[in-house]
């Protein structure tokens, strides 16, 4: 039997999008979500992790700069890791680790709205202050910058005068969880050959 590709999901957050991925990943036969790793003690995507009984380990930035993540990534098999509202920038030796192998998903079209500083409210605040007509996610490979990696998917969802930044999330959110899961899956399979 075919060993089944193992994901690590890294959260700083709510952890919805993580949730939604292991649970679209919980009856696969070739992709199963090994571990949460998050980087804020008070994130919610630990009670998310423990509902859905998966391990999930807290690491601070100092942790994520030495070695520790890496040694806690490798003793967990993990074959790729998966950003799911994850703030940090990923350090070299994961990007080393895991070459091409790391995914995120950003809340808005890219390369508008990306960089630092450049996550969840602020993205939807400059959507709208911006006056656009429409925004939308990517999902990409992340290299060493902010938002730069090779676009795999976006989707668009229309921006409308009377949005602000909350509902404006709401549509985003809904992209999201259809196609994050979706999008993973099919990288995942283009790779495995």
């Amino acid at each position: 039997m075919q060993k089944k590709i193992r994901l690590a999901i890294l959260g700083s957050g709510n952890g919805t999008n993580a949730q939604q991925i292991c649970e679209y990943f919980a009856s696969n036969e070739n992709i199963e979500v090994a571990c949460i790793i998050y980087n804020r003690r008070e994130a919610y995507i630990a009670q998310r992790a423990a509902q859905l009984g998966i391990e999930s380990h807290y690491f601070n930035k100092r942790d994520f700069e030495g070695d520790a993540v890496l040694t806690y990534l490798r003793e967990k098999e993990a074959d790729y890791v998966i950003l799911a509202g994850f703030l940090l920038l990923v350090p070299d030796n994961l990007l080393q680790a895991f070459p091409s192998r790391i995914i995120n998903i950003h809340p808005a079209l890219l390369p508008k709205y990306g960089g630092k500083g450049m996550y969840g409210e602020h993205v939807h605040k400059a959507v709208i202050a911006n006056h656009e007509s429409e925004s939308g996610i990517t999902i990409h490979v992340v290299d060493q910058h902010y938002d730069r990696g090779t676009t795999l998917f976006q989707a668009r969802c229309t921006v409308t005068p009377q949005d602000t930044p909350d509902s404006l999330a709401a549509k985003i959110h809904l992209l999201e969880q259809e196609h994050f899961p979706k999008v993973i899956e099919s990288y995942i399979r283009e790779n495995q050959h």
